[in-house]
């Protein structure tokens, strides 16, 4: 097992300062390789040492332009931060430097919804569906942002799809009895909706208030 081998392998264990240790040797071994700041910035960052990271980040990028997981590195310390503007363009220019993840389609269209842009959205979240027809969370915020963008029909089947993957996703139950007694004007299914959600999480506070709403209509 060779170096970088071995320092994933302590990472997938949880054990950061060896990862770190074996990181660090290998960039004094090889100070031009991209490769050692990206991974050192991860471990980095994995341990809330955010300063430090986004300079190894930007290391790795100052050694080559095309570093794709390093301007992803950087889009999860921002997005963490909230800074939004921030993560979506270093999410833009890894997909650009060809990380077309599952996951980098994903983050992008997070910060395009929370920052009020639904409709531009849309596309990466299909994308992040057509890459892992199994992320639940991928088909909820896909959902959030055809609600966001006024497409009730195509929203409410989104979080339907939601629940064939996750049978147990109490906020795709909510925001389905919210199109329902909302947008469809159908009280009786928004009650059952809300009813779902709360049992499956009892302190869900908006389906309780949502639940309330519905039973003072019925």
């Amino acid at each position: 097992m060779d170096k970088n081998q071995l320092a994933i392998q302590y990472m997938e264990q949880g054990k950061m300062e060896e990862a770190a240790k074996i990181f660090g040797e290998m960039i004094e071994e090889n100070p031009k390789d991209p490769i050692g700041y990206i991974n050192f910035g991860n471990v980095l960052a994995s341990m809330n040492d955010t300063e430090r990271a986004i300079k190894f980040f930007e290391r790795a990028i100052e050694l080559d332009p095309q570093a794709a997981t390093a301007y992803y590195g950087l889009g999860g310390i921002y997005y963490d931060q909230d800074d939004l503007l921030k993560a979506k363009d270093c999410y833009e220019q890894a997909i650009k430097k060809g990380l077309e993840s599952a996951d980098t389609m994903f983050m992008l269209g997070l910060c395009l919804l929370h920052l009020d842009q639904p409709r531009l959205a849309l596309p990466y979240f299909q994308r992040s569906i057509e890459l892992n027809e199994t992320d639940a969370e991928a088909k909820f915020h896909y959902g959030l942002a055809l609600a966001g963008a006024e497409m009730y029909d195509m929203a409410i089947e989104a979080w339907k799809k939601t629940l064939e993957v996750d049978e147990n996703h109490a906020d795709a139950y909510f925001n389905l009895g919210v199109a329902y007694g909302g947008v469809k004007g159908d009280v009786n299914k928004a009650i059952e909706l809300f009813e779902k959600a709360l049992e499956i999480q009892p302190d869900h506070m908006l389906a309780a208030n949502g639940l309330k709403q519905m039973k003072e209509l019925s």
